[in-house]
């Protein structure tokens, strides 16, 4: 067990490395003379069209709805094997990252709406700082190396695993438009059939794989986020093999965990991330949608994360995990601030059809409220832990 989380870690400290590489470059190009080539890279229209049906979106959506359905695929998965069999399904190891997430949700979501809550347009953006990037938060925690227990990167990991299900909710519910009925209604109606291929034992991904696509289409033309195709179709994974053979979710959990990791996410990262600064000035950063989620996610996630825990652990109700201490703990509620990925994807959702020009304002108020939450994260661990520790089994929850 610790031997697969330490894979795990190091994979996703990898895919945080090349997030933020993917992201420079990004800033890099869109500082650069190449700056109208990557805008026109970016809006280049994509059709797919089969008869009089068609699909037609610049490549930034269809990144942003299509590749980011892999991604959500991946999370539904580990979501399901962390709550049928790994430590999320033991009603101990669930109170303290999950009371973690929802402070680290709620207060940054508020900071953020209080700030906008004259402008209805920019209220839409109030789940944005909600966010964490696991990768990017993981990718600075193992920078300190043997400094910090593997029980607290493990404790980080299971703080984003509720953070990752309230970001589905949130999307589900806040983030759908021009509902279309019947386009619901027929991906309503690949529900039954996921459901008998998994009744009936069927452990061949590929009949999953072709009606998980048709019901993709089918929220893309309801209004529904597709994106949430994903997390549905990853339900319906048998978990456990009839024949006694490897389990299938397992199987496709690990082949689409290199892809997303070092593919998937690296892309929407460089799709996303290009920020051109030549006009920024200190009104811009003072600009209520920057200045919100950038407090959101700095100020807002440490009273969130840090405070909650604090508050409930008061009361003798939980306890941090062994060998986690408070100072390390301020020091997790800092690096939960690092909201990169799922931010960026929750102000496209917020942003892109409203008519207004929020994107830079979003991105701006991210890139330097993760920046700061990151590096001040990592100077609060440094400081909290002097000294190389010894890795023992974890007491905490992992997604592996």
């Amino acid at each position: 067990m610790v031997t697969s989380i330490r894979e795990f870690l190091k994979l996703e400290s990898a895919s945080g490395i090349l997030l933020v590489g993917a992201a420079l470059a990004a800033m890099v190009v869109a500082n650069s003379p190449l700056a109208a080539t990557y805008d026109q890279l970016i809006e280049l229209p994509v059709e797919v069209r089969i008869g009089n049906f068609e699909i037609a979106k610049p490549l930034l959506l269809w990144i942003n709805d299509g590749l980011m359905a892999l991604f959500f695929l991946l999370v539904g998965l580990e979501l399901k094997r962390e709550f049928v069999s790994g430590e999320l399904s033991k009603p101990g190891a669930i109170a303290f990252p999950a009371v973690a997430a929802v402070g680290g949700m709620l207060v940054p979501a508020l900071i953020y709406a209080w700030f906008n809550k004259d402008d209805p347009v920019a209220l839409s953006g109030w789940a944005i700082p909600a966010a964490t990037d696991i990768a990017f938060a993981l990718a600075i925690l193992t920078l300190l190396g043997d400094r910090v227990p593997l029980t607290l990167k493990v404790l980080l990991t299971s703080i984003a695993i509720f953070d990752d299900l309230g970001a589905i909710i949130i999307i589900a519910l806040f983030y759908t438009s021009n509902l279309s009925v019947t386009a619901l209604l027929v991906a309503v109606a690949f529900l039954p059939v996921l459901w008998w291929l998994h009744r009936r034992g069927v452990e061949e991904l590929t009949p999953y794989a072709f009606f998980g696509l048709l019901m993709w289409v089918a929220l893309l033309k309801s209004g529904v986020h597709a994106t949430l195709a994903g997390v549905v179709l990853a339900m319906f994974i048998p978990y456990r093999s009839k024949s006694g053979g490897e389990s299938p979710l397992l199987r496709l959990e690990h082949d689409l965990h290199t892809s997303v990791a070092f593919g998937v996410l690296p892309i929407f990262a460089f799709a996303n991330a290009g920020l051109a600064l030549g006009n920024v000035s200190l009104d811009t950063l003072l600009h209520p949608v920057p200045l919100g989620i950038a407090l959101g996610l700095v100020i807002g996630k440490q009273i969130g994360v840090f405070g909650f825990c604090r508050a409930v652990a008061l009361t003798g109700l939980i306890r941090p995990p062994q060998g986690v201490t408070w100072p390390m703990m301020y020091g997790v509620s800092m690096l939960c601030g690092v909201g990169f990925t799922m931010s960026l994807f929750i102000g496209s959702l917020a942003f892109e059809e409203t008519g207004t020009n929020f994107l830079f304002d979003e991105r701006l108020g991210i890139i330097v409220g993760s920046l700061i939450s990151g590096i001040g994260g990592y100077l609060v661990l440094r400081l909290a832990s002097p000294d190389a520790v010894s890795q023992q089994p974890p007491a905490a929850t992992t997604r592996t």
